[in-house]
């Protein structure tokens, strides 16, 4: 089990303790605070419509797969040479390669 314990109580328990408390002890807004005020369900749906995406690569619709080519030294010197989006230019050549050995 991950993460420091900091009771003895089993989830069960501790799910059954916090159903116990009576709903008179509820949060109630005071009025002063608005960061204390509980939000609406209009205004969690606004905010979780706002959040950013994940972190991670965006999401492509592209149907690109990743494999492990090897090439001469030299050559792939000379590709990276070109600068960022050399794989990029890779791919286009090689499509275009393709495209006139089918016709």
């Amino acid at each position: 089990m991950s993460g420091s314990k900091t009771n003895a109580m089993k989830p069960e328990a501790v799910l059954a303790a916090v159903r116990a408390i009576p709903p008179k002890q509820d949060f109630v807004w005071d009025g002063r605070d608005e960061d204390d005020r509980s939000a609406s369900a209009e205004a969690l749906q606004r905010a979780l419509a706002d959040q950013p995406r994940k972190r991670g690569r965006p999401f492509s619709p592209s149907t690109k797969q990743q494999v492990a080519i090897r090439f001469d030294r030299d050559v792939l010197a000379a590709l990276r040479a070109t600068g960022p989006g050399w794989q990029t230019r890779v791919n286009d050549v090689m499509r275009e390669w393709v495209s006139k050995q089918a016709s």
